[in-house]
């Protein structure tokens, strides 16, 4: 899908044939504006609890999170948080948003990362509006059954082309949180980390976060009786 745009003046005069009684004459036709809409209009006319994101040039959508993904969002941006706030003695000295609207191009090339992250010396102050033009810093996605491949075969791409230097990709299902860093262009894997590890990655290595704290608990499996 390409992106198409808005035209608000005519396209051009047309001179008619038409034949009657008299003979031919030519009439002067002014066709009408034809208005189209923009993707980034579309994306702004999805319904409420739907996310859209525009990538390499088509809408994607997505309903709300699962109940372990957003446990694993509002715990983390948690977990992060002294980076931002400073408090309980942390370094402070980033933003840090869940689910805001970048755009790398404005209105044409937008994501929207679970959670990302701003150095202050570069965003001193936030937009106003839903739009953030600066690249972030840092990302994390958090991957579901049907988001992981867009997450990890477009996204990632897309953020190492626009120079995000920090991405984490958590996976709820598979107890799982893997850090890159960004090399001459190239994401880098910088640790794959389990279930029970204490995770100190880049660039919060000033913060260790459980892993195990993250995860909804795992429900009981029923056994059947025997025999």
């Amino acid at each position: 899908m390409k992106n198409s745009q808005s035209v608000g003046t005519p396209r051009a005069d047309f001179v008619g044939i038409c034949q009657g009684r008299k003979g031919i004459r030519k009439r002067r036709i002014m066709l009408q504006p034809i208005t189209q809409s923009t993707l980034y209009e579309s994306l702004e006319a999805l319904p409420e609890g739907v996310t859209g994101e525009i990538l390499n040039g088509q809408l994607h959508t997505q309903p709300r999170p699962s109940f372990p993904h957003g446990r694993v969002s509002f715990l983390l941006a948690a977990k992060v948080g002294p980076y931002d706030d400073g408090i309980g003695g942390g370094p402070g000295g980033w933003w840090i948003f869940t689910e805001p609207e970048v755009h790398f191009v404005r209105n044409v090339e937008v994501v929207v990362p679970d959670l990302a992250g701003w150095r202050r010396e570069r965003m001193p102050y936030p937009p106003e509006d839903q739009r953030c033009e600066v690249v972030p810093d840092w990302v994390c996605e958090i991957l579901s059954p049907s988001t992981a491949s867009k997450d990890r075969e477009l996204k990632m791409p897309l953020y190492a082309h626009y120079g995000v230097q920090y991405a984490w990709l958590i996976d709820p299902a598979k107890r799982m949180l893997e850090a890159y860093r960004l090399d001459a262009g190239v994401w880098v894997e910088v640790g794959r980390f389990a279930t029970v590890d204490q995770v100190v990655a880049p660039p919060f290595e000033a913060v260790s976060i459980d892993l195990e704290s993250l995860w909804l608990p795992r429900r009981p499996r029923l056994v059947e009786p025997s025999g």
